[in-house]
């Protein structure tokens, strides 16, 4: 289950595909809409990531900023952003630290590989309180991209 709605977010610090380190206190006073998924270079992972890129005129225009977030280090992060000309930041949460503080850990994924994100989105707003909240109910499965413009929009 994914963090609840209305509960103040879970600070986190991640490296980007930069090497550099991105904290929640970086993004204070604006929207985040955060993009877990399970593994770069997978089809539904992609397809996530690539709406996001395709409607990032949409978040923008609400100020909001998108980030990605998974397991991968950032080296093939960096790779993958790279291939899907991605434009935003992808997030190596390797030590699996965020993806239990939101509660969106999978213990079991596939072909026996065990401890990956969820897939799902989460919003934060200006204040940093949880808006908006989803995951789906399997990993293969694409998020609700219109709930989450329609939370957005609110």
């Amino acid at each position: 289950m994914a963090i609840a709605v209305g509960t103040k977010a879970p600070d986190f610090t991640l490296i980007n595909t930069e090497k550099k380190e991105v904290s929640l206190k970086d993004f204070a006073g604006k929207t985040l809409v955060i993009n877990f998924f399970p593994a770069a270079f997978t089809g539904v992972c992609a397809e996530q990531l690539c709406s996001n890129r395709d409607d990032m005129d949409f978040y923008n225009g609400l100020g909001a900023t998108v980030v990605g977030v998974s397991v991968d280090l950032p080296f093939s992060l960096g790779e993958f952003k790279t291939q899907q000309n991605i434009n935003f930041d992808l997030l190596s949460d390797f030590n699996k630290d965020m993806i239990k503080a939101y509660d969106m850990y999978l213990e079991d994924f596939v072909l026996g590989l065990k401890g990956v994100s969820r897939r799902g989105v989460v919003v934060v707003d200006k204040t940093g309180t949880v808006v908006y909240a989803e995951e789906t109910a399997n990993p293969g499965t694409q998020v609700n991209f219109a709930a989450l413009k329609q939370a957005l929009k609110k």
